[in-house]
């Protein structure tokens, strides 16, 4: 391998300087001449292909007394269907945790912990991993369970279950941080929002994979000629190579994994954006296609990305941070994924009101791509910056094995990372420029805004015209209830009516300016059932605060249309994500008080009947602005008895069954006092009204945020 040249940093040259009686005294760092470093090599591992197609790498390291292998499997989430999209994340967490068909995952971790062991499963696009890390003396002892695992996993459903209930948990919360939705989003942009590199895992995609999924993706994919062997640690190749014959060679071969996908349907160039309203600074992206890694440009391309976006030195950091103060940090460049095309995107955030002025700065400077020259001091610090990042690739004997794994997982030769500096060497001005010119269309891409516009210091639209996407989270069985009518019908109407005079009539309806009631709240969560005194006040329309006294202690969530903020024991005060605000606004529009409050905000419509009981109840589906209810309602009284809504929180997806058992009248206004919840059949809690008080005296305090 040739030397790699470094860029010496400044401390280590002022030593130098200082330490030589003969040094001439210097002004720039340019005018000191560093020697060229010694010339560095790293052993390669040693590769063995197995007559069923298996491929290991071996790379001896005895520094320490460790040896750790991965298994990489052909088969990510790009080869799971759209409609099961999240189905190889569940796969991956549950692999391991599920255990094998002789010893649950539980039982495996005792084993391995008593062994300072580990056993672990994992996914990504491309692929699915099994991996070990353990001390040489427990090597005959553990890698068993690894084999065992790799080739038959039982998925057992309990984890299945818990791998569910982590992704609905990420689901609920991906629209919380401007920075994921922006990337996630611009993603779609450059894919097209149904390809297998950009598509979302939804609650329902989720709930629709089952373990006859996972074991069929495993049989497909998990066959010794998908997969790639390494292994590196403490032993002798000759003696591991040979346990891994034993260990593999009667495996037989399977199905090849599919070719990756290519196709790209990105969307139409233009603005897009995503409303925030509880941000004061925008995120930016500029998206278009970009190439893939046998790209005979990809070195000259690597250049181009480091002189745009190098840290400090890239013109983006220098121009829109250094000079010009518009932003904290800015990035990005041409991607050039291993086996599919890639994209170009650059990214940054600035203050809400210099929105545009930093985008029209953003754009401008990959316009300069085309016409700035790129100087020598540019190339030489670029290539330079490279070329030192690049000597800690290879450092090490494991990482070495990495790259050869890596190489033979996507068919390069396996000289590659070898002739990589050579190859950064040879790029010229001229390339970076032709490449600039080539790859880079700063007038033909898709720029994503996520901000708050009252803040933007002029209409977004005054750049052109601007699409805005929609992010908000499906509920499970949205589907379902999206066909309810967009219109009330004669008998809804007059069903509400009889609700209304059950309720209290409407003049005290229309009385009623806010509400406190009491409660006293079981719900059943995995950990058992959880009791709490639920201590809630509603100010008609929006605003909201509710104390929830439980055993860890007591928490107030309040949210008003100017804040929205939790106060939590022992952590203080903490603003609520805004899928939190959202989750509660929504939940509030499905209250009974409201819809009879704010009857001009829903559309009501009887659309049949059904039993309850001993009544023959109306079925009265309840459509308002972004989503629906369904109540059933004794057509003789008005008194509602049953409300279907969609579940809350990622452990409970589905339909949230409350059968309404008992009202009372608290100040004239009829109340549930007692309910039992349910979702998709299984119980979920129950709720008893304590106390309840119509327009009750407040203390405008109690409304205020404490100061942090």
């Amino acid at each position: 391998m040739k030397p790699i040249r470094t860029v010496t940093s400044a401390v280590a040259l002022a030593v130098l300087v200082l330490a030589s009686d003969a040094a001439a005294q210097v002004t720039d760092y340019r005018e000191i001449n560093t020697p060229p470093l010694r010339q560095f090599s790293m052993p390669q591992p040693k590769r063995v292909q197995l007559a069923n197609g298996m491929v290991i790498f071996l790379m001896e390291d005895h520094e320490l007394p460790l040896i750790r292998g991965v298994a990489n499997v052909r088969g990510g989430s790009r080869d799971e269907t759209g409609a099961k999209t999240g189905q190889v994340n569940i796969l991956g967490a549950a692999w391991r945790t599920g255990g094998t068909q002789s010893q649950t995952g539980d039982q495996l971790d005792d084993f391995l912990e008593a062994r300072a062991a580990r056993v672990e499963t994992g996914s990504g696009s491309d692929s699915t991993t099994v991996s070990f890390d353990i001390l040489k003396g427990d090597f005959e002892a553990v890698f068993p369970i690894f084999v065992d695992l790799l080739r038959n996993p039982a998925f057992r459903q309990d984890k299945i279950d818990l791998a569910r209930t982590q992704i609905n948990t990420a689901i609920s919360r991906r629209n919380d941080e401007p920075g994921q939705i922006l990337g996630r989003e611009a993603t779609k942009l450059g894919y097209g929002s149904d390809s297998p590199y950009a598509r979302q895992a939804e609650y329902a995609t989720v709930a629709a994979v089952t373990r006859e999924d996972l074991l069929a993706f495993h049989k497909r994919h998990v066959h010794p000629n998908n997969i790639i062997f390494g292994v590196v640690g403490d032993f002798k190749t000759a003696q591991m190579e040979a346990r891994l014959r034993r260990a593999f060679a009667s495996w037989p071969r399977g199905t090849q994994a599919p070719p990756p996908p290519t196709d790209i349907e990105p969307a139409k160039a233009g603005i897009y954006f995503i409303p925030k309203s509880d941000v004061t600074q925008s995120n930016i992206a500029i998206v278009h296609r970009g190439i893939q890694r046998n790209n005979p440009d990809y070195h000259a391309v690597a250049v181009m990305n480091e002189i745009l976006s190098g840290g400090f030195s890239g013109r983006l950091m220098n121009k829109l941070r250094s000079q010009r103060g518009l932003t904290y940090g800015v990035g990005g460049g041409l991607g050039a994924p291993w086996d599919h095309p890639g994209l170009f995107t650059v990214s940054m955030a600035t203050k809400s009101g210099t929105t545009l002025e930093a985008l029209d700065a953003l754009r401008g400077e990959l316009r300069l791509l085309h016409t700035d020259p790129f100087t020598a001091e540019e190339l030489t610090l670029a290539k330079e910056s490279i070329l030192n990042a690049f000597i800690f690739t290879v450092d090490s004997r494991r990482k070495v094995l990495n790259q050869a794994v890596l190489l033979e997982f996507y068919g390069f030769p396996r000289d590659y990372f070898q002739k990589y500096p050579s190859m950064i060497e040879r790029v010229t001005a001229g390339d970076v420029a032709r490449v600039a010119k080539k790859y880079v269309t700063p007038d033909q891409v898709s720029v994503l805004v996520v901000g708050n516009e009252k803040d933007f210091e002029k209409p977004l639209a005054s750049l052109g015209t601007v699409n805005t996407i929609d992010i908000t989270i499906p509920e499970l069985g949205a589907e379902k209830r999206s066909a309810a009518p967009a219109a009330s019908n004669a008998e809804g109407v007059a069903l509400v009516g009889r609700m209304t005079e059950f309720a209290g009539g409407k003049a005290k309806i229309d009385g009623m300016q806010s509400i406190r009631t009491v409660q006293s709240v079981s719900r059943t969560t995995p950990q058992g059932p959880m009791e709490m005194e639920v201590d809630s006040t509603v100010v008609f329309p929006d605003r909201y605060r509710a104390v929830m006294k439980m055993p860890m202690g007591e928490m107030t969530m309040v949210v008003t249309p100017d804040a929205a903020f939790a106060v939590l024991p022992g952590m203080g005060t903490r603003d609520l994500p805004a899928s939190q605000r959202e989750s509660m606004k929504s939940e509030a529009r499905h209250e009974l008080l409201t819809m009879l409050k704010y009857p001009e905000n829903y559309t009501f419509a009887v659309t049949g009947g059904e039993k309850v009981g001993n009544v023959d109840a109306r079925v009265l589906e309840v459509s308002f602005e972004g989503g629906s209810v369904r109540l059933l309602v004794d057509p003789a009284t008005g008194r509602v008895l049953r409300k279907v809504t969609p579940a809350r929180g990622p452990n409970a997806q589905g339909d949230q069954v409350t059968e309404y058992t008992d009202y009372r009248s608290y100040g004239g206004v009829m109340l549930p006092s007692a309910a039992t919840m349910t979702v998709n059949g299984e119980a979920a809690g129950s709720m008893q009204l304590k106390n309840a008080e119509v327009n009750p005296a407040m203390d405008p305090a109690a409304w205020a945020k404490p100061a942090a």
